[in-house]
């Protein structure tokens, strides 16, 4: 007899099963209320998240592999609809059996599996708008702050094909968001797109104060190609100090100074340069224009502002100057595999190593922290990583004050840490308030101009409800939600995330990839990753794939060939989100080409069910 007619098999499978069954409904019932809770045309969403969890929490591997011997589902495809999927399968088991149905057993959810990818549907428009025409998956884009002026960008951008227009409130201000959707809004009259505004609100980001007490320097030089040949020599603004005036042109730097240097100069003329490393570097004067001079520059310049200059014209010096009000960059502090480093809880405290005559460290190189909070939470042997996990270490000792760290990885070579740079704390539960005095008022703003809020690091439901009351405060249920996975908590507490954000619709998932690989470790991403699509399509919950797609491409014009198989997985969510850049339009225009392409090839996928840790314990 066949294994596919083998009568005690297919017992077998059936007895498991209706055991799969009857324990995902029960955990469904457990949760009653979670289900009740959840908005209008949302419950059926948060029974199947339920039900799915409860699926998960076993290894189905070896039922999957007997199925498909079979030629039956391995379930591999059940997210969306867990129930349909079991109830799909136990029919054609019963019948190949003839085994007699339990009683009670009757399916609880229609038949099939559109119903699940109905809903994703359904609430995927609701959040990002309906689908951009053949289009499946839509485009979110980043704006640069050059968009609040920049008359061409916009349009550009949404004739491109961009979706949903996002606003970091981490960078510009008020004024220039507004300027950026009323921008969107005569773009959309004129072209007829409809472009849905996000505004990402900061949240708690814990970075690197300034530092303090080192030479700050300017440093700017042509573009060469791999060969070292000069490209393109760097564009010079030269300008009087006193009254500076802007350039005319996008410039790499400007140089503004005292003297009679832009009084005596003339077209042709070079004004040499005092260098940081004692070298006399030249720009060559090109064109006068109203208030200055533009210079190129074919060499690479180091300058600290008061640097001495002097105008050059046929081997004669006519004129002299000293850089004044110079726009520098603090020097970074370096660091090694070993290095011992003060993570201060005064943002001001940042400083270099002092270093004695024989070369010993007499004191370490200390840097500060924009969130004082966070040490309240922060123990010794937690790990402690900067900049996106470039440089990770080992918290020694925390006084309260400061963190004593030792350096325990960097790239080769040792790497450099700047202001302003982002700090992870993979291991410390960080009790830190998710909206932040500043997130509240840009809720005001959110409020009233645009269609989505973007929560950043968001670590347990109660976030989730704290934003959903401040909404309701200003009268913002009107807005789409999205939560940004970014952190080991947030990710971790998922399913309860979701749970809670079905209260309040439209809601959607970001996965930042950027923060959520330094804290989870990068060879767990595509991991991680996949369980979060697969936990926010049992929700019927739509993802937005997010950080460094498409980078190289926005930033240098090239794409590299990794980024577009990367670009291509987003098929698999329901948005991809581009960062600003250079040729933020050119990716655009190439990310519309890829994902309709790729939607005649793939949606989603199957799935090999182990036990996922996150579903919870058995």
């Amino acid at each position: 007899m066949s294994a596919a007619a083998d009568p005690a098999l297919l017992e077998r499978l059936h007895a498991e099963l209706s055991g799969l069954r009857a324990t995902a409904l029960a955990h469904a019932a457990q949760h009653d209320a979670a289900v009740s809770a959840a908005g209008d045309g949302y419950q059926a969403s948060a029974a199947n998240l339920l039900h799915y969890l409860c699926l998960r929490r076993h290894d189905l591997r070896p039922l999957q592999e007997t199925l498909v011997e079979l030629g039956l589902s391995s379930l591999g495809r059940s997210e969306a609809q867990v129930m349909a999927a079991l109830d799909t399968l136990l029919g054609v088991v019963e019948r190949l059996g003839q085994i007699a149905a339990a009683p009670g057993a009757a399916p609880t959810v229609p038949r099939g599996h559109l119903r699940g990818q109905q809903l994703l549907d359904a609430h995927t428009a609701a959040l990002l708008g309906p689908p951009p025409g053949t289009r499946g998956v839509r485009i979110m884009v980043t704006m640069p702050g050059s968009a609040a002026h920049d008359e061409a960008l916009i349009p550009a951008l949404l004739a491109a094909g961009m979706d949903i227009m996002r606003i970091n409130a981490a960078h510009d201000d008020v004024e220039a968001w507004q300027a950026m959707v009323t921008r969107l809004r005569a773009a959309e009259k004129d072209s007829g797109r409809r472009c849905k505004v996000q505004l990402d609100l900061a949240g708690p980001k814990l970075r690197t104060g300034a530092l303090h007490g080192g030479q700050r320097v300017a440093r700017f030089g042509p573009e060469r190609d791999e060969a070292g040949a000069v490209l393109r020599p760097a564009l010079v603004w030269l300008t009087g100090a006193d009254a500076p005036c802007a350039p005319p042109v996008a410039v790499d730097w400007v140089l503004p100074m005292v003297g009679d240097v832009l009084r005596e100069a003339a077209s042709g003329d070079a004004l040499e340069i005092q260098d940081c490393r004692w070298r006399h570097r030249k720009v060559r004067l090109t064109e006068a224009r109203d208030g200055g001079w533009l210079a190129q520059a074919v060499k690479r310049i180091y300058v600290e502002d008061g640097a001495a200059v002097r105008l050059r014209r046929r081997g004669r010096f006519i004129a002299h100057g000293v850089l004044r009000g110079l726009v520098t960059q603090e020097r970074p502090l370096r660091l090694k595999v070993g290095d011992h480093l003060r993570v201060c809880r005064d943002v001001a405290a940042g400083c270099a190593a002092q270093v004695a005559a024989d070369g010993s460290v007499t004191r370490a190189a200390q840097v500060g922290s924009t969130l004082g909070a966070a040490f309240d939470d922060i123990a010794a042997g937690h790990r402690i990583l900067f900049d996106d996990g470039k440089i990770g270490g080992e918290v020694l000792a925390n006084d309260g004050h400061a963190l004593e760290v030792r350096i325990t990885h960097t790239p080769p070579g040792g790497a450099r840490l700047r202001a302003d740079k982002g700090i992870n704390l993979p291991d410390s539960k960080l009790r830190l308030d998710s909206l932040s005095a500043a997130d509240l008022e840009h809720l005001d703003f959110a409020v009233r101009h645009c269609d989505m809020v973007g929560l950043s690091f968001v670590r347990s439901a109660e976030d989730v409800l704290l934003l959903e009351d401040e909404l309701t405060r200003r009268d913002g249920q009107h807005l789409g939600v999205v939560l940004k996975i970014e952190t080991r908590q947030g990710f971790e507490a998922l399913p309860e995330i979701l749970l809670a954000s079905l209260r309040s619709p439209p809601v959607g998932i970001m996965i930042a990839r950027g923060d959520l690989a330094a804290e989870i470790g990068f060879e767990r991403l595509a991991e991680v990753q996949e369980e979060i699509l697969w936990l926010c399509e049992a929700a019927h919950v739509p993802v937005i794939w997010a950080t460094q797609v498409l980078e190289t491409l926005a930033k240098s014009g090239a794409p590299s060939r990794a980024e577009v198989t990367d670009a291509a997985m987003g098929v698999r969510a329901e948005c991809v989100m581009l960062n600003k850049g250079p040729y933020m339009v050119e990716a655009v225009t190439f990310l519309d080409a890829v994902l309709r392409r790729m939607q005649d090839h793939q949606h989603k996928k199957r799935a090999m069910l182990r036990r996922l840790a996150v579903a919870g314990a058995e």
